[in-house]
């Protein structure tokens, strides 16, 4: 399998969505966040054994609050969009993200459905971001 380098037209209004969430979460404006973010949100976060944690909206936005409340800094709002693909009132988005000198960067997945005229996020997935000095690809070399 070859590399493909297709590149589509990106969408503004999706651009501009991402900004506003990326912007919104890293500063804590959790009457914004609200609603951004479909009610039966599901947020899955791979952990270090190597299984998924799943979380609600509820508890997603609660570690939020929890954070804003203890007067915890903003988080940065450093994110590179490497991909996006919409398919109606579909459309999923694939970031590098890092909130902060001290996390570890991040591969987020965002699984946006529009709702009303208006994008929200139906799924999140987070992984650690790959080291691509290594990175040897998820298929072996071909031998034949």
């Amino acid at each position: 399998m070859t590399t493909s380098q297709h590149t589509t037209p990106r969408n503004p209004e999706i651009l501009d969505f991402i900004e506003r969430l990326a912007d919104t979460g890293s500063h804590y404006r959790m009457e914004e966040m609200e609603d951004l973010y479909v009610d039966d949100l599901g947020f899955l976060v791979l952990t270090p054994e190597g299984d998924i944690a799943r979380f609600s909206k509820a508890e997603m936005l609660g570690e939020f609050r929890s954070r804003r409340d203890a007067g915890e800094p903003p988080l940065s709002t450093e994110k590179r969009v490497l991909h996006v693909e919409e398919q109606g009132d579909h459309a999923t988005a694939v970031l590098y993200r890092r909130m902060s000198d001290q996390a570890d960067p991040a591969l987020y997945e965002l699984r946006l459905r529009k709702v009303a005229g208006a994008w929200k996020v139906a799924g999140e997935t987070v992984m650690p971001w790959p080291d691509l000095a290594t990175a040897r690809g998820f298929l072996p070399p071909r031998t034949k």
